[in-house]
């Protein structure tokens, strides 16, 4: 069965159409070597892909048919992902709500909206020109 269509048929990818774009970029590796969605898959191969920041592992126990419902999955793949690629991508959240704070962008609606109110509010009077002069 081809790589693209594997990864499909297994639910990694929710269309097939993606799963041959994730082949293409270089994110699935069979083996250790970078592969075309062409690639032919046989039980007992390494399979390796990147989706969403985190390097999913597994190892191919079947091909199957066409695609299966989520329960069935494991019956044709034996997840061998470390616990540590998980571990990163928490750490990863974390720093980012470290750099930046929620709000402290762009502004709000309502922040806008006082910005709004604070540049309209009348200004006192301004000095007449007579009194400069006098």
């Amino acid at each position: 069965m081809r790589i693209d269509k594997y990864l499909w048929s297994i639910r990694c990818f929710k269309t097939r159409n993606i799963a041959t774009e994730a082949c293409k970029k270089g994110h699935v590796k069979v083996n250790g070597h970078v592969v075309k969605p062409a690639r032919e898959v046989y039980p007992a191969d390494k399979v390796m892909v990147r989706k969403n920041q985190i390097n999913y592992e597994f190892t191919v126990l079947d091909t199957p048919k066409s695609r299966v419902g989520a329960k069935l999955v494991d019956i044709y793949r034996k997840d061998t992902t470390p616990a540590s690629a998980f571990e990163n991508n928490e750490l990863l959240q974390y720093s980012k709500d470290y750099y930046r704070k929620k709000g402290t962008g762009r502004p709000t609606k309502k922040d806008r909206r006082d910005i709004d109110d604070y540049l309209d509010e009348p200004t006192p009077n301004p000095i007449k020109d007579e009194d400069k002069f006098s």
